[in-house]
């Protein structure tokens, strides 16, 4: 089944090796592909205009916070893992240590690397079903996410995912957020967000 944005829409086509999955996503560079555990295709719309804005505020935040500490890479929301459960996921901003990035072998760099980032962030847009990027969260925590952040610019509203399960919601963006033991010293004001 491929689903598109919110409206599902299936297309009947054969399972695909991951071997085939890769050639897909690169036979159609204008798509966002991701694909969870269960071998379901999902393709995005482009996003919009406001969402690519928060998307870069916060990626900038953290790529800006990695080249002071350089202990890191920080990933685009282009850039696909393969998780732990064989799903390729990718969150709007993620970062990954340096010490699991070196255990990859360079073929594993060039591909859907099978790597767990340790730090993602995922920003609501205005098409996301809030249960489905919830359970994307969790999905992300299960497969070994440390830390992760769920931002609603729209509600003002933030969900903190951390390894041990927990979870802290945010009811406004008057408030800063904190990297914790994941990215040490790293601090992200919401308000950057308030557009």
């Amino acid at each position: 089944m491929v689903k598109i944005a919110d409206a599902p829409i299936e297309i009947n086509l054969p399972p695909m090796t991951d071997e085939e999955f890769v050639r897909f996503c690169i036979e159609n560079p204008d798509l966002r592909i991701e694909r969870d555990k269960d071998k379901n295709i999902i393709i995005m719309s482009p996003t919009f205009a406001l969402t690519g804005i928060y998307e870069g505020i916060v990626y900038t935040a953290v790529f800006n916070w990695n080249a002071q500490y350089s202990n890191g890479w920080v990933f685009s929301p282009s850039a696909g893992f393969t998780l732990p459960d064989g799903a390729m996921r990718g969150a709007d901003t993620s970062w990954l240590s340096d010490e699991k990035w070196q255990r990859l072998t360079k073929a594993e760099k060039n591909s859907f690397a099978p790597v767990c980032p340790e730090f993602v962030v995922e920003i609501r847009s205005a098409t996301d079903s809030l249960k489905k990027i919830k359970a994307k969260m969790e999905e992300w925590i299960e497969n070994g996410v440390q830390l992760g952040w769920l931002l609603d610019p729209a509600n003002e509203k933030a969900w903190i995912y951390r390894a041990d399960g927990s979870i802290e919601i945010v009811h406004s963006f008057d408030k800063t957020l904190s990297g914790e033991n994941v990215l040490v010293d790293f601090t992200f004001d919401l308000a950057l967000l308030l557009i």
